[in-house]
């Protein structure tokens, strides 16, 4: 073999070892940017991807849930249980199971899917069915929804209306932040 020879099989060589190098950076760089990417995903949109889907919800104040996705909102989700409709809190939900692979970009949702815990409330309430409101501490309150703020909820309680008091009687504010879920008791 001449030098001439040894020269062009050497830098074959280094080419083909410069290429490798270029193509782990890329696989690198590609890596990254797809952790990236996900770290933008978040439970909302994970939760999207599953609808219609029976999911395990664990939820603070509430416990387990086996149920069916329904609806998913800015930060609530309609978890359709064997028994009742539930209005769980995102910030309330400890754990999911079965979630789907897929995400949805908020970008991509329905403008009803947009919409935050307060309105899904407000339609509790134009329905007038008492409820009863979960909260993260564990205790419950029973009543009907009477009025939704902005970041609250106000609660005629259930006995003040079976005492016949009606319009009248207590109202509590019960703040979202306090609230695990709320389900209808009918």
């Amino acid at each position: 073999m001449h030098w001439e020879e040894r020269l062009l099989a050497l830098f074959d060589d280094l080419e083909q070892q410069a290429e490798g190098l270029a193509l782990s950076a890329r696989d690198a760089e590609v890596a990254e940017l797809g952790r990236a990417e996900y770290a933008q995903v978040d439970l909302g949109s994970r939760l999207h991807g599953s609808l219609g889907r029976r999911v395990g919800l664990v939820v603070t104040g509430i416990g387990p849930l086996d149920a069916r996705l329904g609806r998913v909102g800015s930060d609530w989700c309609l978890a359709e249980a064997a028994t009742h409709e539930w209005l769980v809190r995102l910030a309330a939900v400890t754990r999911v199971g079965e979630l789907g692979q897929q995400a949805v970009d908020p970008r991509h949702r329905a403008l009803g899917a947009r919409l935050g815990f307060g309105s899904a409330l407000r339609g509790v309430a134009e329905d007038g069915a008492p409820v009863l409101v979960h909260l993260l501490d564990g205790t419950q309150a029973r009543g009907w929804l009477r009025r939704v703020g902005a970041d609250f909820l106000e609660l005629r309680a259930e006995q003040d209306v079976a005492r016949g008091d009606g319009a009248g009687g207590r109202l509590d504010a019960v703040p979202f932040a306090a609230v695990a879920g709320v389900r209808t008791t009918t």
